[in-house]
């Protein structure tokens, strides 16, 4: 009785936020041109966005896997190794779960976990930590070759150091987290093997162009995999949020057209643009869109910048502190409840969430006053 209550309780919360929010954009707006407009610009997101981004999942996970295997993946692993320990309070294989989801996405460092020669090197609190250290690197090399290819360079590496920054806030600040909720997590070990469980595997020998044709098209894939994975973020969220944050059209009429919305968003950052001013630089208000999509999913945020840089809206300091914050926040409000899930430490999620919401904070705040210092150079 109690569950059929809370049932009809959440549908009608549900379907009242529903009619809140869709009463308000057909009120402003029309509803015949409302749902026009979630359709056009659902359509172009898909057309001109999602397809662009799938073209660069492509390139960059052929190139990902490439790294992987010749070997690069693992010189990276041995030349960051040193520096796990001393900044993120880390063992040093941790490098390799660094560099792996840095050429893929958040869920790549769950896959390493679930190694137990992997998981046998950290104690608890350290391998839950995976979460956020993971996350933080998560799609890297997606957001820094987009914004490149939105003709910014300096930029995006700028941005790339706000968010190993943010990183190290978010990785400690966890880690601080569980030793205050389980100060034993501190000497127990996550996993242990036994030297009978590793086992080498046996490595098929191929000539140099069946490896480097395997690679290019195994890579490929993935990437498309990521890409079709990123539709309903882009179409779903971005089509929101940007009924939100732009306005109507020619002459303050609403048509139906793609992209035309209610400037909900900007209004109210209006309203404190001075913090987001000196926190991050944002000159335009239009600008905090992206960190609030970020929050979803980067995939969808990053379909906001070219109309920003079409617009003027979005400069090079815009661009830092979007790489920063659009790769150190990754989306993860909807990747850290699965991946805490898969670890066995479901509990722990609130912590989380709340530690990486300040790393990511740090991670603009950082690259917004190194881009600065840089200008001044």
């Amino acid at each position: 009785m109690a569950q059929k209550k809370s049932s009809t309780k959440s549908g009608i919360i549900c379907l009242a936020v529903i009619v809140v929010i869709f009463g308000y954009l057909g009120y402003v707006m029309g509803l015949a041109p409302m749902l026009q407009t979630i359709m056009a610009t659902a359509h172009d997101l898909l057309l001109n966005t999602v397809f662009f981004l799938m073209a660069v999942c492509v390139v960059t996970g052929a190139l990902g896997r490439i790294f992987v295997e010749f070997g690069v993946v693992n010189l990276l692993e041995k030349l960051l190794r040193p520096l796990m320990g001393p900044i993120f309070n880390l063992p040093g294989v941790a490098s390799l779960g660094a560099v792996m989801t840095f050429l893929s996405d958040n869920p790549a460092i769950i896959s390493l976990a679930q190694d137990k020669r992997f998981s046998s090197y950290f104690k608890k609190y350290q391998f839950i930590s995976l979460t956020n250290f993971g996350t933080a690197f998560g799609m890297g090399l997606l957001v820094i070759v987009f914004m490149m290819g939105q003709g910014f360079f300096a930029a995006p590496l700028i941005g790339f150091f706000g968010a190993m920054c943010g990183c190290v806030v978010s990785t400690r600040l966890m880690q601080r987290f569980i030793l205050k909720a389980y100060p034993a997590y501190a000497e127990e070990n996550a996993c242990d093997v036994s030297l009978e469980e590793e086992k080498e595997e046996q490595v098929e020998e191929k000539s140099l162009f069946i490896r480097i044709l395997n690679s290019l098209l195994d890579g490929g894939k993935t990437g498309v995999d990521v890409g079709l994975s990123i539709i309903p973020g882009v179409l779903i969220i971005s089509t929101f949020v940007m009924m939100l944050t732009f306005g109507a059209g020619e002459g303050g009429v609403y048509t139906g057209k793609a992209y035309e919305g209610v400037e909900l968003l900007p209004w109210l950052a209006g309203k404190i643009n001075f913090i987001f001013d000196w926190l991050f630089g944002f000159a335009d208000p239009h600008l905090v869109a992206f960190p609030i999509t970020a929050l979803g999913a980067v995939g969808a945020a990053l379909s906001l910048v070219p109309t920003f840089v079409a617009e003027g809206w979005a400069d090079g300091n815009a661009i830092a502190v979007f790489t920063a914050i659009g790769m150190c926040w990754s989306g993860y409000l909807s990747t850290h409840t699965a991946m805490l899930d898969s670890l066995g430490y479901r509990e722990l999620t609130s912590k989380a969430i709340l530690a990486h919401t300040i790393g990511g904070l740090v991670a603009a705040f950082i690259a917004h006053w190194v881009f600065v210092l840089f200008s001044l150079i």
